[in-house]
């Protein structure tokens, strides 16, 4: 009797554990540290406002006058939107709700780039949001490359601290002449500082913003092992809270850095994000870093002795 009754405990403990815990993306949520609501900052804008269609017409959906937006992958096509504008530097952030169930081999993606300008030397800044052949199994994988060195991935990958299907969390570039910050919900996961060992491969150019859903059986999930199953499409990504706060170019084919900037036909900085709290991280923001990375953070190209004989030279400036 004495056994069966702390059997019956030890299955009440467990189902209680369950309901305090609830599952992420890996595991048990575990509840970042406090940090700047940087998002707050900065106004939100419609989708029909800032971006347009960029393929897949019939898979893009605007909600809400515009204010959401559902991107889908289905047998026929992927589908992205793109802004209206470039921006040399600026604040970039979207509300993203990723697709539940089955979705290996999918990839959402909420990235700048500039490759349609320049095939050769283009620059970009990634976050690519990977899915797994296991429920709730989202991988967060982010990236730069700078005048066409991608040749050198730069690629960190993180799993989530809460689950992204089951409702909108917010994904944010941070991009100034001081460093590029990756943050989820306001959290730093990723800083690239513009120092003298990676300014050559440093993002230098306007860059358009991109976010897209597709097909990656190739090499998203396991290197390619588990492919996309369409028989759980559709995929829907779902966004929203959209703000582009940027320095935005005229359309040019300029290989030169930014002279001026674009805001209501005047002239203004060069960086909107130029103040002094955009320079660095602040303390609060370091620790929530540092626990990301620390708790977080199973894969770092820094850290890749098998795929770098020699590392690049960031990786020995940090």
């Amino acid at each position: 009797m004495a056994f069966l009754q702390e059997k019956f405990l030890l299955l009440c403990l467990v189902f209680l554990n369950s309901l305090l815990f609830p599952v992420s993306s890996r595991g048990p949520v575990y509840r970042p540290p406090p940090v700047e609501q940087l998002t707050d900052r900065f106004p939100r804008i419609r989708f029909t406002q800032g971006m347009s269609t960029l393929f897949g017409a019939s898979n893009v959906h605007l909600k809400s006058n515009g204010s959401y937006a559902d991107i889908i992958l289905d047998k026929t096509s992927g589908s992205g939107l793109v802004s209206k504008s470039k921006y040399y530097h600026g604040f970039f952030s979207a509300a993203i709700k990723l697709p539940a169930g089955f979705t290996s081999g999918v990839v959402l993606a909420f990235y700048m780039s500039n490759a349609d300008i320049f095939p050769h030397n283009h620059d970009e800044i990634d976050f690519e949001l990977l899915g797994y052949a296991k429920r709730r199994q989202w991988v967060l994988q982010t990236n730069m490359y700078g005048n066409g060195s991608v040749h050198t991935g730069r690629e960190e990958k993180v799993y989530l601290w809460f689950d992204p299907t089951q409702e909108f969390h917010q994904y944010t570039i941070l991009w100034n002449n001081h460093h590029i910050v990756f943050l989820v919900d306001n959290v730093p996961v990723r800083e690239v500082i513009h120092n003298k060992a990676i300014s050559s491969v440093y993002p230098s150019k306007p860059m358009s913003l991109y976010a897209t859903i597709w097909d990656a059986s190739a090499w998203a999930t396991n290197g390619g092992k588990y492919p996309v199953d369409y028989k759980h499409a559709p995929f829907v990504g779902s966004l929203g809270e959209l703000e582009i706060v940027g320095c935005s170019m005229q359309k040019t084919n300029s290989t030169k850095a930014a002279v001026g900037c674009l805001k209501n036909t005047t002239v203004s900085s060069l960086d909107p994000v130029d103040g002094e709290e955009y320079a660095r991280l602040s303390k609060q923001q370091m620790g929530g870093l540092n626990w990301v990375r620390s708790k977080h953070m199973y894969y770092s190209y820094c850290k890749d002795t098998t795929r770098y004989k020699v590392m690049p030279a960031e990786c020995n400036a940090q």
